[in-house]
C-alpha cells in the first residue's frame, strides 16, 4: 500500500515537473475562487480514438464543481454520447472520492470515455498534489 502511494506521489512529481517546463498553457489556475485545472499539457500521454482529450476540473472547497471537456479531434457523435454520459459523474465529490471513483465507460465510445476518466482522474490527482 505504501509503495503504491509512493509511486503515485512520484509520477505525479515528475508530471509536474516536466509539464511545468513543456507548455505555454498554465495547469492550474484560479477563476473567481475556482481552482480550474487544465489537462491539456498534464496528460499528453492519454489518448482517446483519434487522439487527446482534455478536460478542466473545476475544484471549489474541496470539491469537484464541474468537468468540461476541451476542444479535441474525436468524432463528435460518440464524443457527445462521452460528454453527456460521463461529464457529471464527479459532480459534487470531495477531490480523494473523485480521485478514486469507479466510472464506466459509455458503451459505443469506450476508448474516448477511458481516455476522458484517466484525464479527469490526472487532473485531481495533480490538485490534491499540489495542495498537501
Amino acid at each position: 500500500m505504501k509503495k503504491t502511494i509512493l509511486s503515485s506521489a512520484a509520477l505525479v512529481g515528475a508530471v509536474l515537473l516536466l509539464t511545468s517546463q513543456t507548455t505555454n498553457v498554465p495547469i492550474m489556475t484560479k477563476e473567481k475562487g475556482v481552482t480550474v485545472i487544465n489537462t491539456t499539457s498534464l496528460a499528453t500521454d492519454i489518448e482517446g480514438y483519434v487522439g487527446q482529450t482534455p478536460v478542466k476540473v473545476y475544484i471549489q472547497n474541496g470539491k469537484v464543481l464541474k468537468v468540461e471537456a476541451l476542444e479535441n479531434e474525436e468524432t463528435p457523435k460518440y464524443f457527445d454520447m462521452v460528454e453527456k454520459g460521463l461529464m457529471k459523474k464527479w459532480n459534487g465529490l470531495p477531490v480523494k472520492t473523485a480521485e478514486k471513483q469507479k466510472v464506466d465507460a459509455v458503451t459505443g465510445a469506450t476508448v474516448s470515455s477511458e481516455a476522458v476518466i484517466e484525464n479527469v482522474r490526472r487532473g485531481i490527482s495533480y490538485y490534491i498534489y499540489a495542495n498537501k
